[in-house]
């Protein structure tokens, strides 16, 4: 049911976006047919007076648009607390053991929550954390067709060949990556104070923007002193932009291109490209923590705020990267990488950067693009591999 409110949300969420933008882009093409006549009297009071009539009778009809949507959302979710109260609602145990949001609760978290979610907890914790626009289920992806069965992940295999017990995350991407590193950190805390046997050993595992947020978890779980920190064992990143990704650097370069032409069709889709989340924009040099971000302008162009951010001591910190040549020296593969992020970014390690993540271990696989390695086996052996160590 949470899924279908968010569904309804987002819709009623794009409708009255999509009204502002309208609005917008209306007025600033009424503007600017108005600033024509501005050097010619009478045109001018003539123009202003017909412009603010216009601007007037078409706010109205927005305004009712977005009255009308909000009318409209709240007789929607009336509707849906009614179907909701008389369906049986899943336990918090079942939404632990399918994905735990980032989130802490006044309460913390019990202790027969989370021995219900894990029947059969082993004294070795991995969490995966998902990239961006996804949710648990991309560790699933393409297992059919790798393993005969759409149930294996690197999770479940960890557990059968190391015993690891495996914790899915869902968190919201769209948020700051330090933020949701930052409520990771105290997750897991709240977690494994619950964990029905004490833990010896974790690892931290992420997807593309997912292992920028395990790296930020680390470091503000070393940060507050959280007690999980000194069993953190490892920290694995797979395709993850470290050095920031390409195509937000893009996107960021084409808005602000659009901004500067004087035309109402540039501004329109600089405002949709603008509209991109905290989370993607971190993405642009691989923010991992507030002081990156806090007090600046997201768009300002160039802008390389990065700092330089120490890694857990004793703590193992792994790259698994890919690159869709066959040849990973070959240009084109340093180029293009995966497709979502270039080879230096993905290993930490790039002449024109100052800044270099110094991974203990790291493995990249070429002819594989990025989605190829949530799921695949020969990723799955290096993972292992290097867990094991």
């Amino acid at each position: 049911m949470r899924r279908v409110r968010g569904f309804i949300d987002l819709v009623f969420d794009v409708v009255e976006e999509t009204t502002n933008l309208v609005e917008r882009t209306h007025d600033a093409v009424v503007e600017r047919s108005a600033r024509r006549f501005a050097p010619i009297e009478p045109a001018t009071s003539t123009a202003k007076v017909i412009t603010g009539v216009e601007t007037a009778i078409s706010g109205g009809v927005f305004e009712s648009i977005r009255v009308l949507n909000g009318f409209s959302r709240f007789t929607v979710n009336a509707v849906a607390d009614v179907a909701e109260a008389g369906l049986d609602q899943p336990t918090d145990a079942e939404e632990l053991q399918l994905a735990t949001p980032i989130k802490s609760t006044a309460a913390g978290t019990a202790s027969w929550y989370v021995a219900a979610a894990f029947p059969n907890p082993t004294n070795k914790v991995c969490v995966f954390v998902h990239s961006l626009a996804a949710t648990e289920w991309l560790w699933s992806l393409s297992s059919e067709e790798h393993y005969g069965d759409p149930d294996v992940t690197f999770g479940t295999r960890l557990a059968d060949d190391l015993g690891f017990t495996p914790i899915y995350l869902r968190y919201n991407t769209g948020r700051h990556i330090s933020e949701n590193g930052r409520a990771l950190a105290k997750l897991i805390a709240e977690v494994l104070d619950a964990y029905p046997v004490p833990v010896e050993e974790i690892a931290l595992v992420g997807h593309s923007m997912g292992g920028l947020v395990v790296r930020s978890a680390a470091h503000y779980a070393r940060e507050h002193d959280e007690p999980w920190v000194a069993h953190l064992r490892h920290v694995a990143c797979i395709g993850s932009p470290h050095l920031g990704a390409p195509l937000e650097k893009a996107v960021n370069v084409l808005t602000n291109v659009l901004r500067k032409v004087d035309a109402a069709g540039a501004h329109v889709p600089a405002e949709l490209l603008d509209s991109r989340s905290a989370g993607i924009k971190d993405l642009r040099y691989g923010y991992t923590i507030d002081e990156e971000w806090a007090g600046r302008d997201p768009d300002e162009v160039f802008a390389d705020a990065r700092r330089h951010v120490p890694l857990v001591d004793g703590v193992g910190y792994y790259f698994l990267a890919a690159t869709i040549a066959r040849d990973p020296a070959h240009p084109l593969g340093q180029l293009l990488g995966d497709l979502m992020v270039r080879l230096p970014s993905a290993s930490g390690e790039a002449p024109e950067h100052a800044r270099r993540i110094h991974f203990s271990g790291g493995a990249v696989f070429p002819g594989m693009n990025h989605i190829h390695i949530a799921n695949h086996p020969d990723v799955y052996e290096a993972l292992r591999d290097l867990l094991a160590a």
